[in-house]
């Protein structure tokens, strides 16, 4: 892994007739080999892993969130550990999201669930049933309340980039409101207004800080595309933003499954081929073929952590519950052919009776085991995109992993 004072990127190939390429994401700690997925460890931590171990499945980044660092330790922790990167022990590349998520997930209680039922579609004071809301915007940043402790907090986007300035990530993300799918059309308008103005700030207070912080690796800011489901509020917000001068771009927001492909090629068709494009939160093998075809380059989701943790594990041959009776005395490695740590050293019989125990290496052995999943297939579209055999490639893994008469 080489590495600089700078980001850039590269284009090494493209996918015919598609936004889809392969490239190289250069940051102050190393080169990212795009297409590729960036693990998520939202406290400094992808949890129950070791730093060590995602270097050894192939992990290329890490990516953590602004908003709970700053509530625990606190950013002043992290730069006085050595920055991200030191604190949690990661020598590669690191990013940060800005918080702007959190508005959402603590204003209207989805959590980190974006394909919400839109049969509420029509209206702005959306809370998930059973919640209350702990944060209310307004066109100067957003109030809330610590999901830790219930005091008061204030976001601007100034105080976003100062929070990830202090972390010290490589890439950064600009301070966004993300809606949901229910909000009316014009409140999405209005909210890429306030995105729009938002970005401008941020772009102000990312230059002061660089400037403050001069002889510190550069950290690059990528701007974030929101719009929903709508193709000239998406396109806007791109023609808007493009001026500001940053870095790269993050395409944010709630999205209905059966649109991704199609927002994410309306928000690249706006961008310049030099311009980094990540996606935030996706991690399904159709989600990630579709996004990488119609130009996504870096995308990041919890989802291999998540669900590794209650026993739902990766295969070839599609999603399965370990925790299943049928398991109990199955010998063999959790995927055949896979090559993870996890693989070479365990059987599913054992990792069914951790989980039945309730023993905490459960979650460590079958993360490994996602997470690599997760790596490895983006690798191999990389290769397949650079090979000319993408559409191959794409048709012989989700025929085989979404074929129902398959059991794995």
């Amino acid at each position: 892994m080489t590495t600089s004072t700078s980001t850039s990127f590269t284009v090494t190939s493209r996918l015919p007739d598609a936004q889809g390429r392969t490239g190289t994401l250069s940051t102050p700690h190393g080169d990212i080999r795009t297409p590729a997925f960036i693990a998520v460890g939202t406290k400094a931590t992808v949890k129950a892993v070791l730093p060590e171990s995602m270097s050894d499945l192939g992990a290329q980044a890490v990516l953590a969130n602004a908003y709970h660092l700053y509530l625990q330790p606190g950013a002043d922790i992290v730069e006085a550990g050595g920055g991200l990167g030191r604190f949690m022990n990661w020598s590669g590349p690191t990013f940060t999201d800005s918080g702007g998520f959190q508005v959402l997930s603590l204003g209207a209680g989805f959590k980190k669930v974006l394909a919400m039922d839109t049969r509420g579609l029509g209206t702005d004071d959306v809370i998930a049933a059973g919640k209350t809301r702990l944060a209310t915007v307004d066109d100067d940043g957003v109030t809330f309340k610590s999901h830790l402790d219930g005091s008061k907090h204030r976001f601007t986007p100034e105080i976003s980039m100062q929070i990830q300035h202090r972390l010290g990530a490589d890439i950064i993300f600009a301070f966004d409101e993300c809606t949901t799918l229910m909000n009316t059309r014009e409140y999405q308008e209005s909210s890429v207004r306030r995105t729009q103005e938002w970005a401008v700030r941020c772009v102000d207070e990312h230059r002061r800080l660089t400037a403050e912080r001069a002889g510190m690796p550069y950290q690059a800011l990528f701007g974030v595309i929101q719009g929903a489901q709508y193709e000239d509020l998406r396109r806007r917000a791109v023609r808007d933003l493009l001026p500001l001068g940053f870095d790269g771009f993050g395409i944010g927001g709630a999205l209905e499954k059966e649109n991704l492909g199609t927002i994410v090629r309306w928000c690249c068709e706006e961008m310049p081929e030099t311009m980094p494009r990540h996606l935030l939160g996706i991690s399904e093998p159709d989600d990630i073929f579709t996004a990488i075809e119609n130009g996504t380059d870096t995308f990041d989701c919890v989802s291999p952590s998540r669900v590794a943790r209650n026993g739902a594990i990766y295969s070839p041959d599609g999603r399965y519950n370990l925790v299943a009776a049928r398991f109990r005395r199955d010998f063999t490695p959790l995927a055949q052919d896979c090559d993870c740590y996890t693989c070479a050293n365990y059987t599913r019989a054992y990792l069914h009776h951790l989980f039945k125990g309730n023993e905490m290496v459960s979650c460590t052995l079958a993360t490994i085991h996602n997470e690599r999943f997760i790596v490895k297939l983006v690798d191999d579209i990389r290769r397949s995109i650079d090979a000319g055999s993408f559409a191959e490639f794409k048709s012989e893994f989700l025929g085989r992993y979404y074929d129902g008469t398959r059991r794995p």
